[in-house]
């Protein structure tokens, strides 16, 4: 089964899957279909994180291929007169574009557990992008809606339709042809001679704010291989992704919470249970501000972090009844609750694409890729947009008299919220595989979906289905037009200063059904989830 954003990054891996092809294998056919389909939100133009569960062995992996810092980057790179610059003027200068880091990530997956051919892999996307698909509506209607895509010639050329047009169809001969070279001289190509030269002529090309690239910072990239991060939730298992993301620890310290609740007798979309998830959310979050990042560059305190005497006290501040006025961080290493340092608000992002995977061996991908906002940086080479990922560094590289531990440094990878899960039970066997885009709304979309299912026994595509809600710049979030946005007084009653939003989350999940699998995808969106 396969749960993606576009039926055709669907059946491309099912298509693998048909062949022989494993849960890997079909990953690197829907990710390469999704950077031509869905190319706003993902692509080899930006980066990712992948969690892959060999069923036979038992063992769960995780690759990190998050973009890095250019070797000349330095921490005021975001700053102007010793003030942060807008975020959005930083996004469509040079200065935002990382090394790509998910073209190394699928190489170092595919390695390590791949059938198939890296070259018949990259097939499906190559065909079509040469011969065109119906524009799908989703990108129709993104690049009809941004005004923004007018003001940058790259943008203009590849997503704009001239007034008048008609333009049913998207196709791309330049992405076709960069797969087509990835086919013939294997993922390197993309990190070494013309595609990597490309890239690199073009960001530093955008002014005003240039780019510092250089080729060598793309011939030195290493996507890395490192220890999932996994903690219990009642009698399950979660695991998700470590440092530099901040999704898998801020989920566990949510999830850990909670635990002090009876979520179960409150049930699905109630407005105590909602606040609840809310107010852990909020405290997980101000943590992730105090603590995390590139674990390169900062020491993270995971386990004290997700230490369960630490969560019961940052429980312990949360009241079933009143919201707080500020979430503050705690200090793991003292086991003290709180400390009068509020957390900077996390910047909005959308430019990310979730897909999961489950083969007939029981073998799990669980994908999050992102080129950041989207669209990215607007800028384009090769057929593929050029993300903007390094706005997710802080803009102030300072926080307070310390260094912030996501400041821009030479090589650093930026923390990132994306939060690719799975989930075992208590007899080892694979529950639920999911994730989902929105910059730092990930996190809060994909806690609504463990708790719908491990909590309230929904199934993947009812909890999937819920209204969205999120935290975001001190404001609680509803879906514009939800059962949960027709209750706004009630959760201003608790002291939620509420807004209503459009909140396109992408959750794609499969769950363990009896028999075999079930999938769950996003209604918001153009995805869907089918198995064999």
């Amino acid at each position: 089964m396969i749960a993606a954003a576009h039926p055709l990054a669907v059946e491309a891996g099912l298509d693998v899957l048909r062949r022989g092809g494993n849960a890997l294998d079909a990953a690197v056919a829907v990710q390469m279909m999704l950077g031509f389909v869905e190319a706003p939100e993902t692509g080899i133009g930006g980066g990712g994180f992948l969690l892959y569960r060999d069923a036979a062995a038992g063992t769960l992996e995780f690759f990190d291929g998050r973009e890095t810092a250019p070797a000349a980057a330095d921490p005021g790179r975001f700053t102007l007169l010793g003030r942060p610059v807008p975020r959005w003027l930083a996004i469509p200068s040079g200065r935002s574009v990382g090394v790509p880091g998910l073209v190394a990530m699928l190489q170092l997956a595919h390695d390590r557990h791949g059938r198939l051919g890296w070259a018949e892999l990259l097939e499906p996307a190559i065909r079509a992008a040469e011969s065109g698909v119906p524009m799908p509506a989703r990108l129709a209607r993104e690049s009809r809606n941004d005004l923004s895509l007018r003001l940058f010639a790259d943008t203009r050329r590849a997503f704009v339709t001239p007034a008048g047009a008609s333009r049913p169809v998207l196709q791309s001969a330049e992405y076709a042809a960069t797969l087509r070279r990835l086919a013939q001289h294997g993922p390197r190509a993309f990190y070494e001679g013309e595609i990597a030269a490309d890239l690199v002529a073009r960001a530093r090309a955008r002014r005003p704010w240039r780019s510092d690239l250089e080729l060598a910072d793309l011939r030195n990239y290493r996507a890395l291989e490192r220890a999932p991060l996994c903690g219990a939730y009642r009698q399950w298992t979660v695991c998700g992704a470590p440092p530099p993301s901040s999704g898998g620890i801020a989920l566990l310290q949510a999830l850990g919470m909670l635990e002090h609740f009876p979520l179960a007798e409150l049930g699905p979309g109630s407005v105590e249970a909602i606040h609840l998830l809310v107010e852990a959310h909020r405290l997980a979050f101000a943590d992730r501000e105090r603590y995390l990042g590139d674990p390169a560059f900062v020491d993270v305190p995971t386990a004290a972090l997700l230490d369960p005497a630490y969560l019961a006290l940052r429980a312990a501040l949360i009241d079933p009844q009143r919201a707080m006025r500020d979430a503050p961080p705690g200090d793991p290493l003292r086991h003290i609750a709180s400390r009068a340092e509020r957390a900077a608000p996390a910047a909005p992002a959308g430019g990310t694409s979730h897909f999961s995977i489950v083969d007939a061996d029981g073998n799990v991908v669980a994908l999050t890729a992102s080129i950041e906002a989207p669209f990215g940086s607007r800028m384009t080479s090769g057929g593929f947009p050029l993300n903007n990922q390094l706005t997710d560094f802080s803009f102030t590289p300072m926080a307070g008299e310390r260094e912030h531990p996501n400041a821009v440094a030479p090589g650093k990878r930026p923390r990132s919220s994306m939060a690719p899960i799975v989930v075992m039970d208590e007899s080892g066997a694979t529950r639920l595989v999911v994730g989902a885009r929105g910059g730092p709304r990930i996190v809060g979309y994909v806690l609504k979906v463990l708790v719908g299912v491990l909590d309230w026994d929904l199934e993947i595509q009812e909890a999937i289905a819920l209204p969205n809600f999120a935290h975001l710049a001190e404001r609680l979030e509803l879906e514009e037009g939800s059962a949960l946005a027709a209750r706004r007084t009630e959760f201003e009653a608790r002291g939620h200063r509420v807004r209503l939003e459009t909140l396109a989350s992408g959750l794609h999940g499969i769950e363990a059904a009896d028999p075999g699998w079930r999938g769950g995808a996003d209604p918001r969106l153009e995805g869907i989830a089918r198995g064999e």
